[in-house]
């Protein structure tokens, strides 16, 4: 897996390629916390993301959570077909805001 971090002012968006799994959940994770603070909004591109995992969707909601409880707003874009469907058979499709 590779994280991309792009700024644009406060908005913060990072580009997943990969996969996320129980290894690599870990480090998404860290790198999600080492930038609280310093966005107002969230976007996590998944065009080149092949695979998410139970792991990864736990990531997804902690941090939508941490986000909502300060009221920044948590955006996923770009999800291909194969990812969509993990999302849409765990019910995430309802609880995320998917583009």
């Amino acid at each position: 897996m590779n994280i991309t971090k792009n700024y644009n002012q406060k908005e913060l968006t990072l580009c997943i390629d990969g996969r996320i799994d129980t290894i690599t959940s870990q480090e998404l994770n860290n790198e999600i916390n080492a930038e609280l603070g310093d966005f107002d909004s969230l976007i996590i591109d998944f065009t080149d993301l092949e695979y998410i995992s139970s792991a990864g969707l736990r990531v997804l909601i902690a941090t939508q959570k941490k986000l909502k409880a300060d009221v920044i707003p948590l955006v996923i874009k770009n999800v291909n077909d194969n990812v969509s469907e993990i999302f849409r058979m765990s019910g995430f499709d309802k609880i995320l805001k998917i583009e």
